[in-house]
């Protein structure tokens, strides 16, 4: 991997890991188009430890007080009647299908899954039903349930496929559950957490592995790629919360459509390859 690669992966990550477009395909297509190779699952989900740390920061204010009621509930049966111990638990069960998915499958997401004919039929797929959700979705709660977390974590899972995307796939069952846009873009924040911050960790190991394809990243061009990401994933956030509270997910799913039908066409023509 050279660096100017390693800077655009970064920025990439960056501006798609929050919005519901899918950044494990952004950087799966940006990767292959640009420079002919994939940059692989372990860059993607390094990367993402940037834009999970842009996420500890932005929402400070609430994950201390989740964590330090959670402790505290432990012992207390003061604290377990609150909202915020609740939520802490929410976030823990939502995680559980990603974590067991991930492990069960880790081989598949490494390989077969990142196919583009894959990615490109799911970028579609998945935006019908976005378009399906935010129509549907009457918007009438705030609060979220145990059923909801269960629900939105089993459909974070998918996101193991590229070009579902773990917001997308949480955002779009919040609406079926007819959670607020907001409340919904929220919980798909604190949900990605755990999951995102231990497939990065578990990945580290791979950097600087040279006997598979790939570009290999150096451990300073993934630094850098992480920093980047980071730095423009605190920005996603501060615009995407403001963008969702006032608008529909319209944009997003008609540019879901127009990359997936892109990417079919240039595959048809072998203008990229599919692996």
């Amino acid at each position: 991997m050279d660096w100017l690669q390693a800077i655009v992966l970064g920025l990439v990550q960056g501006l798609t890991e929050f919005l519901p477009i899918s950044s494990s395909a952004h950087l799966r297509v940006v990767s292959t188009l640009g420079w002919g190779t994939d940059a692989g699952a372990s860059f993607t989900a390094v990367t993402q430890i940037g834009t999970e740390l842009a996420v500890l920061i932005y929402y400070a204010r609430t994950i201390g007080p989740l964590v330090g009621t959670w402790f505290k509930g432990l012992v207390s049966a003061e604290a377990r009647r609150t909202e915020q111990y609740r939520t802490a638990w929410y976030v823990i069960v939502g995680s559980v299908p990603i974590t067991i998915l991930g492990v069960l499958f880790q081989d598949q997401i490494k390989t077969s899954l990142r196919n583009l004919w894959i990615t490109a039929t799911v970028m579609i797929v998945f935006a019908v039903i976005l378009a399906v959700s935010d129509e549907v979705g009457k918007q009438l709660r705030a609060k979220l349930t145990l059923k909801d977390s269960v629900v939105m974590g089993c459909a974070q899972a998918l996101a193991l496929i590229p070009g579902v995307s773990r917001s997308g796939g949480t955002l779009t069952a919040g609406m079926f559950l007819n959670l607020e846009r907001k409340a919904a873009t929220d919980y798909s924040f604190l949900l990605a957490l755990p999951a995102v911050f231990g497939a990065g960790i578990f990945s580290i190991k791979d950097i600087g592995d040279t006997t598979g394809p790939g570009p290999h990243p150096s451990a300073a061009q993934m630094i850098v790629a992480t920093v980047i990401a980071f730095a423009v994933g605190y920005a996603t956030i501060a615009w995407l919360l403001r963008y969702v509270a006032k608008h529909s997910y319209s944009i997003f799913v008609w540019y879901r459509i127009v990359l997936g039908s892109v990417l079919m066409v240039l595959l048809a023509t072998n203008t990229i390859p599919a692996t």
